[in-house]
């Protein structure tokens, strides 16, 4: 089945709002530029990753999906973007950690079997994942944000997915991020994807995240597409993602995400 669109959601791990207007030229160029629209974004409490990944794609509160901690984790029961788009008969992907196959797929994540997958009628269509095991300050044995670009660009090739979704752990030097995205906007751009950019939290200049402040919570969001959003001073909310995503497909928005979308 032809969805209304296709749309891919590229997420970065706790890239405040100040970080995002400085240093990332690219995107500021492209915003600059008409190209894109961007936006504040405040996310859900705790603002960690766990909590907002699922927030993201569920549309609703960690109070009411459960994921309250990064090492709380199972398969939440609430209608969720991947969900959604395979039930109206589109494809979806997704390039990132390992929760997501928790979250909106099986519990627990086995590291043989659901590392990489295609599951034709699956919420998760074709599942390319990483669990960042070991990793530590020294030992950063985490993928390259050009691999994972890279594998994401060949599911939108090999596979045709309507969603793809991406997501970069543990933020890098913002140039290098910014750098490494421009390679492929462009592409996905022109294979005709609506793209939005943008993060799962802010943090603290001690990287520190979780609280209420506005500093761990709110971030940017940039947009490339031909839908028109509200004001640039709005202020969006996380919870807004999920019935965005599923709007700009033209699939049907389930009764439990109860935002109202920001593109039309």
């Amino acid at each position: 089945m032809a969805l209304k669109s296709k749309l891919l959601l590229i997420i970065l791990d706790g890239v405040p709002y100040r970080n995002w207007r400085r240093l990332m030229g690219n995107l500021e160029g492209w915003a600059l530029s008409g190209e894109a629209q961007v936006w504040r974004m405040r996310s859900v409490l705790p603002s960690t990753s766990a909590c907002c990944y699922a927030s993201i794609h569920t549309g609703v509160t960690p109070q009411v999906h459960g994921i309250l901690s990064n090492e709380n984790r199972f398969r939440v029961e609430q209608p969720d973007i991947f969900s959604e788009v395979s039930k109206a008969g589109g494809k979806t992907g997704a390039v990132t950690h390992s929760y997501w196959s928790e979250f909106f797929r099986s519990h627990p994540f086995d590291l043989v079997e659901d590392m990489e997958f295609d599951e034709p009628g699956g919420p998760i269509t074709h599942g390319r994942f990483h669990t960042m095991t070991g990793y530590n300050l020294k030992n950063q044995m985490t993928p390259s944000d050009a691999d994972l670009f890279a594998t994401l660009t060949m599911l939108t090739r090999r596979h045709g997915i309507d969603y793809g979704h991406d997501c970069h752990e543990m933020d890098h030097a913002c140039y290098a991020m910014d750098g490494m995205l421009a390679g492929f906007l462009p592409g996905w751009r022109e294979a005709g994807y609506e793209v939005i950019v943008t993060a799962d939290h802010g943090q603290t200049n001690r990287g520190h995240h979780g609280g209420h402040d506005d500093e761990m919570q709110d971030f940017a969001l940039y947009y490339f597409g031909p839908a028109k959003g509200p004001e640039p001073d709005a202020l969006l909310d996380q919870l807004q993602l999920a019935p965005t995503v599923l709007s700009r497909l033209g699939v049907e928005i389930p009764a439990t995400m109860k935002a109202k979308p920001f593109l039309v």
